[in-house]
């Protein structure tokens, strides 16, 4: 069945759509319909790195969100959402450009969560940003929706195509 397979993946986007409700709700959202495991919602929030924030806000995981999460900035939106995540524990995960929008120090916060969070899952990442890629098991170049080079980051960087051109392309940026 169709709801079967949905329970059996996670996904996080680079759009976080959050409700205007509380962090703990928005964390548990679709995943059990029995209630908040709240101990649970807590450990998924210090595994995305928002320690820091539960400290800060006057209820905790009891505090409202606003309306879809706009009393929060870009970086904690994208780690509620990659708590919620954690917190279905699903086997397949898909990241759809989940580190895009981030500045360094959230998209560096945001990486450590991911890392986390796709430990013993099968992920499908999506990403313009090549570092989120690096350390993939087999990374898939699509050029105008075909495959074009397919292979591990050395395998890539080794053929000197169009992978290791986009590389050397968006790494030379961030050095200069």
């Amino acid at each position: 069945m169709l709801a079967d397979l949905r329970k059996q993946i996670a996904f996080v986007s680079q759009d976080v759509i959050l409700f205007n409700d509380t962090i703990a709700n928005n964390v548990a959202y679709g995943s059990s319909i029995e209630g908040i495991d709240r101990g649970r919602v807590i450990e998924s929030l210090e595994a995305a790195n928002l320690t820091g924030l539960l400290t800060e806000l006057p209820n905790g995981i009891d505090t409202l969100v606003g309306d879809n999460g706009n009393r929060l900035s870009g970086g904690q939106r994208q780690r509620l959402a990659i708590a919620r995540a954690i917190y279905k524990d699903a086997p397949i995960l898909i990241l759809d450009e989940a580190t895009s929008a981030l500045d360094s120090e959230s998209e560096r916060q945001v990486q450590e969560a991911l890392d986390r969070l796709m430990a013993g899952r099968t992920t499908l990442v999506i990403a313009h940003r090549l570092s989120t890629i690096e350390h993939a098991d087999r990374i898939a170049v699509l050029d105008h929706g075909e495959i074009v080079e397919y292979g591990s980051h050395q395998e890539l960087m080794a053929k000197n195509g169009l992978y290791a051109g986009l590389h050397r392309l968006q790494f030379s940026e961030v050095n200069s």
